[in-house]
């Protein structure tokens, strides 16, 4: 065992807790801030987790040498061009990009866009200058007023929360969760209205002169004003479907207060996402939450942890596709690296008809619905058998892990890459050595916005306009007892007491794109007009269109009106 015993946690959250490991123990660490002595349920249920102990090929167990020499085997017997790679993240270490370094100069199709957060973080960085990065941690100490905007605080970001959980809140979410339970003012808005919550607010800062003229004139902020006021403050009350005492009531709030902002995935999932982030960012500038001059608030989303390193592990792929729209029965073999396609992408029916036309393999630690449809296992190591760095969206402090535990059965990233570098008689692959250290070392350049675009157009289509009398807005939230597709999966739809149909104990859901049925679970949580499934909901993609937003090739998972039926 190495004699350094850190541990990181590869899991795809805010945090990024650090822990270390004694004598077979775990313990969390007392010297990361953001971990700060405990563990949270995710990582305890990681460490629990049943992983692959052998290879597989066509169901039946084999050698991870056999597994490797049919992996090479197959690859030089396809195009290039008819093969996909597919990194999803399952574990988010940076030593885990070491396979695209060899599928890359192979000549494999690389995904382009996100399933999660690459609409927002495309935004930010086109009203930022390039960049998407988090002020410090200690900003968000220092604040007096936290506002969560789509964002479920307390669950996606709990050792975050535990730092601030005394501070005043304040909730912009079309669902009662967690931390609008802890809020001073909960804002129930309807699905896809943020844009308008923004220009209202925009609005109400300028009428109550709090907003921050420094910056607003060196920046040219007065055009987003202007685009708030083509609209009456009634008419945005009246669409919101919120009463004007809740905005006084923010106002006060925020009012000669140090404001943060968290912002979630939820606002963005939409095919105007991009517009309709950039909105909220520049009333989030209008306040002068991006003014340098602060040492308290700030804007917080899922930053790009890797900005300022150099980055050691770059690709250029000759070709890529979007990843909302991959047609898996065009490839003779797909490569799955940590990923769940069956869950985590949309139009579930369309993958899974696809899958079953061409040569799938999977490498990862641990099954998941998509291995049911893979050809070819192979067993990776789990991230206590691995070194790594994993670089945080979520603030400014990156985790270490060493080697602590051994299986000459599971194989690396880095050996997985070099095996098939040596294979193919390939040159140029950076020693893993290196590139550890240069991430455990290095120390990212800072970040100062210097030229913010405040936004001043844009056109978005509002669902509410087109929703019919007997549809839904279709909405997803993370859940408290799993990660995305991992762990605990909770397969039901919830619906508020008042839904018609209440007293059934399944229902159908019918989108354009496709159907599913459900369990029924009621919940006043959520709006009347709503129905909410949790992301890892392995049915809730039957629902969601392979498309694309119209700037970041990503994903609309919630662009979705839906009907309901008896099954």
């Amino acid at each position: 065992m190495n004699s350094n015993n850190s541990i990181a946690c590869p899991l795809d959250c805010f945090d990024t807790c650090e822990a270390s490991y004694n004598d077979g123990k775990i313990k969390a660490s007392s010297s990361h801030i953001p971990t700060n002595k405990k563990l949270c349920v995710n990582f305890a249920k990681l460490l629990k987790e049943e992983t692959f102990s052998t290879a597989f090929y066509e169901k039946k167990e084999i050698s991870l040498k056999s597994a490797l020499k049919i992996l090479v085997e197959k690859l030089k017997n396809t195009k290039a061009v008819k093969t996909l790679y597919y990194k999803g993240s399952g574990n988010l270490g940076v030593l885990q990009s070491y396979p695209k370094t060899f599928f890359a100069k192979y000549g494999s199709v690389f995904t382009q866009g996100g399933l999660c957060d690459n609409i927002g973080s495309h935004a930010l960085e086109t009203s930022r200058g390039g960049a998407n990065i988090n002020p410090p941690l200690e900003y968000l100490i220092n604040a007096d007023v936290i506002i969560c905007w789509g964002r479920n605080f307390t669950v996606t970001s709990s050792h975050m929360y535990k730092l601030v959980k005394d501070k005043i809140f304040i909730t912009i979410d079309p669902m009662t969760t967690p931390i609008a339970k802890k809020s001073e003012l909960h804002l129930q808005i309807k699905p896809k209205t943020d844009h308008e919550l923004a220009l209202l607010l925009t609005q109400m800062l300028y009428l109550n002169n709090i907003e921050d003229k420094e910056f607003i004139n060196e920046h040219e902020g007065h055009k987003f004003y202007e685009l708030a006021c083509k609209r009456s403050i009634d008419s945005y009350i009246k669409t919101l479907d919120l009463k004007i005492e809740d905005i006084h009531s923010f106002i006060n709030l925020i009012k000669g207060k140090k404001i943060a902002l968290m912002l979630g995935l939820g606002a963005q999932k939409y095919y105007e996402g991009a517009s309709i982030f950039r909105s909220i960012d520049s009333f989030a500038a209008s306040m002068g939450l991006h003014n340098t001059s602060r040492s308290a608030g700030g804007v917080w989303y899922l930053a790009d942890g890797s900005y300022g390193y150099e980055k050691q592990l770059s690709v250029n792929p000759k070709k890529r596709v979007d990843i909302s729209c991959i047609d898996y029965s065009d490839y003779d073999l797909v490569f799955i690296q940590g990923g769940n396609v069956l869950v985590s992408n949309p139009n579930t029916q369309k993958i899974k008809e696809a899958l079953k036309n061409t040569f799938v393999v999977f490498f990862g630690t641990t099954k998941n619905e998509s291995c049911e449809y893979a050809n070819l296992i192979i067993p990776a190591s789990t991230f206590l058998e691995k070194k790594d760095v994993r670089l945080s969206y979520g603030h400014e402090y990156k985790s270490i892990s060493y080697v602590h535990e051994y299986n000459d059965d599971k194989i690396s990233e880095y050996n997985l890459s070099k095996y098939l570098f040596e294979a193919f008689d390939y040159e140029g692959l950076k020693e893993e050595e290196d590139v550890f250290n240069y991430y455990k070392n290095a120390k990212a350049k800072s970040f100062e916005i210097k030229n913010y675009n405040f936004i001043n157009h844009f056109e978005i289509k509002n669902l509410y306009e087109i929703k019919k009398e007997n549809e839904y807005f279709f909405i997803t939230s993370k859940a408290k007892n799993s990660l995305n597709s991992q762990f605990t999966k909770d397969e039901s739809v919830y619906l508020h007491p008042n839904n018609i149909y209440a007293s059934a104990k399944r229902i159908k859901l019918l989108s354009l794109y496709g159907s599913a049925e459900f369990l029924v679970v009621l919940n006043s949580d959520i709006r009347e007009d709503c129905v909410l499934c949790y992301s890892g909901n392995k049915y809730a993609n039957y629902l969601t269109p392979s498309l694309s937003d119209e700037v970041a090739f990503s994903a609309i998972l919630q662009e979705v009106l839906v009907r309901i039926e008896l099954p």
